[in-house]
């Protein structure tokens, strides 16, 4: 039987002795069950050694923070970095709106930047201010650029340097790579007309 007891038709002296010996059984075994309640469970890794729950929650805890921080800047660099700027300046432009008061003066300074600094069509000053704004542009030191005939595409859209004399020494794998981009191209293209023909 499952209790340890002799199954079947049993005399009251060998049943007697039985329960005795399994009470016998459960009083040395009771300190092994005080103990075994009180215990905390040991992790092991494959290895077989005690692995530090702690540490290891410490260190998930850290690489979360290090991936949440990344995966931020990431979000912050995908919506872009100069939009983010503007969108900060009209904020804080929008603010300092607020905060002035809602009837404006003669003397508003602000307003009378604001107005200055709008071109209006057919204002005869116009053009001359365009004119000293760009030969105040023009002093200033501008990077030499390259001014020959227009250069082969390349697949970074870098214009080359103001010393290149215009003379292609590649070995074709641009040429090579927009002709495998434009053939790919026209099949999906013919492949979607075909597909759609008949409907």
């Amino acid at each position: 039987m499952t209790s340890g007891v002799k199954a079947g038709l049993v005399p009251a002296d060998v049943l007697r002795r039985e329960q005795q010996e399994l009470r016998r059984h459960e009083r040395n075994n009771k300190h092994l069950e005080e103990e075994s309640q009180h215990t905390e469970t040991i992790f092991r890794d494959k290895s077989g050694r005690k692995r530090d729950l702690a540490q290891e929650r410490l260190e998930q805890k850290l690489k979360d923070e290090a991936k949440a921080e990344r995966d931020e800047q990431y979000a912050r660099w995908g919506r872009g970095l100069a939009q983010g700027r503007q969108q900060q300046q009209n904020v804080e432009d929008a603010i300092k709106e607020m905060q002035k008061p809602l009837a404006r003066y003669i003397d508003d300074q602000d307003l009378d930047r604001m107005l200055r600094e709008q071109e209006r069509e057919g204002d005869p000053m116009a053009e001359f201010i365009k004119k000293r704004k760009a030969k105040e542009n023009k002093d200033k030191k501008e990077k030499p650029r390259y001014n020959g005939p227009t250069p082969p595409l390349n697949r970074f859209n870098i214009w080359p340097g103001h010393r290149w004399d215009g003379v292609d020494r590649s070995n074709g794998f641009e040429q090579q790579r927009f002709a495998r981009i434009a053939n790919k191209r026209a099949v999906q293209e013919m492949a979607y007309k075909w597909s759609v023909e008949d409907m």
